[in-house]
């Protein structure tokens, strides 16, 4: 779509929902669309913009230059000079900043009703809550304003707002995503994330925002502009394991969840089980006794630091709720916080213990999806349920992937995919795997392979890319300049010779982690090397390659899985 006839639809459907409590601050709808206009005319000139034709909204802790910032407190507004850096980049690649977000106080909450600018209403039910403190950006994706939005998640507010409102949340390890021009809430826990309407969606903004590079050794140090920040490792996983095995949690962790979400729940995991994963039921009670720490403990000192002293200043702005649960950090001293992150630490070893073995771990995202008249009887209790089972993933240094499971009525039901830290891309590919869905690329491919014989799909060295996190990506073909030979090994490999009197040999492409085509290079018996290979279409790519013939010459089979294959 045009970007001008977007960001016009755009205001259209904002004053067709007519959900004034989504937004702290609008755009004036001129000026965007002559923004849109100048993106147009770059677009045309050949500039290459993958956002191009996308609006966005961002949550109100996030600076957005010509914006206030407000953090759901009015008196704690300011003019932030420049974009957060992550909006910065979605701009620079033509994404569109249609406003500021409404989001529970200071993002503290997984309600959305504690905001002095209103309560924010689930999408398919004004009754209900938006879940938070996210919750102004995923209702403007619900309701299908926005392409994508921004939120941020310490305790689950860029998850739970997903669940209760039918869309993807993407909570990418932390420091993936660089978070300077944030308001912080606990600044060793948060992160920003994406809303959309599906897993592509989502990836491919947290893509844009995400530093991408891995940190190659000797590499100088990427410039960044906070100390939060971290790069991929150098040898991060690019895919889910074909045969990958899920942790569920058993029936005594799932007390809490809706019964109305049962149902719900296992019909999400049997989809799971259908394409492939293997599902083992594992107590889990320490990751959820471990989320406590994040509210009930001395780390609630982080929240007090980062913006108690306001909230001191300006009693009448506080919500009354989050001025209840920052003050409470005065009753712990320093000792108490220091034991409290070695008990997290603890908290961190019994997870890897406790998941070891295991590709990802299945939960329902939220357990319930309560009435705004609900929380407002029980404001902490409620609010305290809501985060059974995402307060741990950031304590823990996990990643997570939020997806929508259906609903109960009009109360809105989630699955969440959990990883470890830099094993975004397994939680993406077997969330999209579920879903019947081709799974999109996040995690950085920082290598090629072609491979032409016993590494290929289905052969009996094929494990030893997948062992490594290495993504298919496609068949390929030689240039008719290549000859095969078989040599007398355990198992069969083949040898790919450049000639003269070459054919075509057909191969497939493989992408890796920079430690993954090392670990190749290192591992490679003679006659055998990594070199460049010719392909049919005339670019060079990395494969296994020799200098010389060897053994017997089988090119006439044309190829090594027409020739081992009976």
């Amino acid at each position: 779509m045009n970007t001008t006839a977007r960001v016009a639809a755009a205001y259209a459907r904002i004053a067709e929902a007519d959900r004034p409590e989504v937004w702290v601050s609008l755009r004036d709808e001129a000026d965007v669309l002559a923004e849109a206009a100048r993106i147009q005319d770059r677009l045309d000139a050949g500039a290459d913009l993958p956002l191009a034709g996308k609006v966005f909204a961002a949550k109100d802790n996030v600076d957005v230059a010509g914006l206030p910032t407000t953090a759901g407190c009015p008196s704690y507004a300011y003019e932030p000079a420049r974009d957060a850096t992550a909006v910065a980049r979605l701009r620079a690649a033509g994404a569109i900043c249609l406003g500021k977000t409404n989001l529970d106080q200071f993002a503290t909450g997984l309600v959305g009703t504690r905001s002095p600018y209103g309560a924010v209403r689930a999408a398919a039910d004004p009754e209900r809550i938006s879940g938070g403190s996210s919750s102004g950006s995923a209702v403007a994706v619900a309701l299908g304003v926005a392409d994508f939005a921004l939120g941020t998640d310490t305790a689950g507010s860029g998850r739970v707002p997903a669940a209760l409102n039918g869309i993807v949340g993407v909570k990418a390890s932390l420091g993936l995503v660089p978070v300077d021009g944030v308001v912080p809430a606990c600044p060793s826990y948060d992160c920003l994330t994406v809303f959309a309407p599906d897993l592509a969606a989502a990836v491919e903004a947290i893509g844009v925002m995400a530093r991408t590079e891995p940190l190659a050794p000797g590499a100088p140090w990427p410039r960044d502009d906070h100390p939060a920040s971290r790069p991929w490792p150098a040898d991060a996983v690019l895919a889910a394991p074909a045969d990958a095995r899920a942790a569920v949690p058993i029936d005594a962790n799932l007390a809490g969840l809706d019964p109305d979400f049962r149902p719900l729940w296992n019909d999400a995991i049997a989809r799971f089980a259908a394409a492939g994963v293997e599902l083992v039921p594992v107590d889990v009670q320490p990751l959820l006794d471990a989320a406590l720490l994040l509210y009930e403990g001395a780390l609630v000192a982080e929240r007090y630091a980062a913006f108690g002293a306001h909230i001191d200043a300006w009693p009448a702005d506080a919500d009354p709720t989050v001025a209840e649960i920052v003050r409470g950090a005065g009753k712990f001293s320093a000792a108490d916080l220091v034991a409290d992150q070695q008990r997290l630490r603890e908290a961190r070893l019994r997870a890897d213990r406790l998941l070891h073995g295991f590709d990802a771990l299945l939960l329902p995202t939220a357990p319930l999806h309560p009435r705004i008249s609900e929380v407002q009887a029980d404001p902490i209790g409620v609010n305290a349920a809501m985060g059974t089972f995402t307060n741990f993933v950031n304590l823990l240094d996990m990643a997570a992937v939020a997806v929508p499971a259906g609903a109960a009525g009009t109360k809105g039901f989630g699955v969440s995919v959990i990883v470890p830290a830099f094993r975004d891309q397994v939680a993406i590919d077997l969330a999209a795997r579920a879903g019947g869905a081709d799974a999109p690329l996040f995690a950085p491919a920082a290598a090629e392979l072609v491979v032409f014989g016993a590494h290929l799909t289905g052969m009996p060295l094929n494990h030893e890319l997948t062992d490594l996190g290495a993504r298919f990506a496609g068949e390929v073909a030689t240039a008719p300049a290549y000859r095969m030979y078989e040599l007398d090994t355990r198992p069969p490999k083949p040898l790919v010779v450049r000639a003269d009197d070459g054919a075509s040999l057909p191969g497939e492409r493989w992408l890796l982690s920079p430690a993954a085509l090392g670990a190749f290079l290192a591992a490679l018996p003679a006659p055998m090397t990594l070199g460049k290979v010719e392909l049919a279409d005339g670019t060079w790519a990395t494969g296994f390659v020799a200098s010389a013939p060897s053994g017997e010459d089988i090119t006439h089979k044309g190829g090594w899985r027409a020739h081992r294959t009976p």
